[in-house]
């Protein structure tokens, strides 16, 4: 299966035209390359191979064209909004950006183009970091970025995430990373899409797991549940210590389960257990879950969260509606 390349995996996949020619080839046979489909144009001097491009994951792809583009900033400009995102190891939920995003101070002159989205905005110092070598927003600023910008469910994924990265590399509550994240949004009352950003901020919450865990939570959300529990551990039989559900949908007296295909198909997410074993594994876990809260468990699958609509009648499908 695909996986999520390390940074240092995909600045290996540019190459820049210069060195390429260096290395004997010629400018008609590069250009030519492009035209047969051999290589991709990156951006004006950068290329990747054709194959390789394929393979990234959304994510991936636009850290490569984040990667050509920092290389060539002037000044103090700064990678920001999604293009800092996918620095700090964020998720990208339906969207694939088309140019790199820079933040620099008004007034300030950077480089801009077709492939790059200038915004102008003071900077306070504690907002710039270095990941990778690369200059851009902190994470706390990013997600404040991307909040304000981004649709609701892409800015949900990403404040989810950037959540549970928070409190793993600093070893702190969930809370004072909210409360930092509610002062930074109070003292930012007059800033455009502050509204939007209040609501993620306020809705985010990193118990959810995955892409697919953020965008169902809003899913629900939108149809109506109010009652909604994440990572809800149910004793399991002796011996077999605490099963986790995604979801407690309390206000409809039901579980519910999101998977993705790599829970079944994925060797590493399986620990080498056949498909067959783990299908068997899960189903001895729901009909114990079933059997000892009298609740049913619904599940649903990357396709069904598409819009509120897929989602509500799939779980119409299953006699499952939000409270009235």
């Amino acid at each position: 299966m695909r996986r999520r390349r390390g940074p240092d995996e995909v600045r290996a996949l540019l190459h820049r035209r210069r060195d390429l020619l260096e290395a004997g080839e010629s400018e008609r046979s590069i250009d030519r390359s492009v035209h047969d489909g051999i290589r991709v144009h990156v951006r004006r001097g950068w290329y990747v191979d054709r194959a390789a491009f394929d393979e990234l994951y959304a994510e991936d792809a636009h850290l490569l064209h984040v990667m050509a583009v920092a290389r060539e900033v002037r000044g103090r400009a700064v990678v920001s909004h999604e293009s800092a995102a996918v620095l700090h190891g964020l998720d990208l939920y339906r969207v694939r950006p088309a140019r790199v995003h820079l933040t620099t101070a008004p007034g300030a002159r950077i480089s801009s183009g077709p492939d790059v989205f200038r915004h102008c905005t003071p900077l306070d110092a504690h907002d710039v970091v270095e990941v990778n070598g690369i200059r851009c927003t902190s994470l706390a600023r990013t997600v404040f970025d991307v909040a304000r910008t981004m649709a609701p469910e892409a800015a949900l994924v990403m404040a989810d995430r950037a959540e549970r990265i928070w409190c793993d590399r600093t070893g702190r509550g969930p809370d004072d990373w909210r409360r930092a994240m509610a002062t930074r949004i109070a003292g930012a009352e007059a800033a455009r899409g502050i509204r939007r950003a209040r609501w993620v901020a306020g809705f985010a919450d990193g118990r959810s797991e995955s892409t697919l865990e953020s965008v169902s939570r809003f899913r629900l959300h939108q149809l109506g549940f109010r009652s909604v529990r994440l990572q809800v551990p149910i004793a399991g039989p002796r011996g077999a210590g605490w099963y986790r559900v995604d979801f407690g949908l309390d206000d409809a007296d039901a579980w519910g389960e999101c998977d993705g295909a790599g829970k079944y198909l994925d060797t590493e997410l399986r620990s080498a257990r056949s498909v067959e074993h783990v299908i068997l594994d899960e189903k001895r876990r729901e009909d114990w879950i079933r059997g000892t809260t009298g609740r049913r468990l619904v599940r649903w699958e990357a396709r069904h969260v598409t819009s509120p609509a897929t989602l509500a009648a799939h779980l119409s499908a299953l006699n499952l509606h939000p409270p009235r």
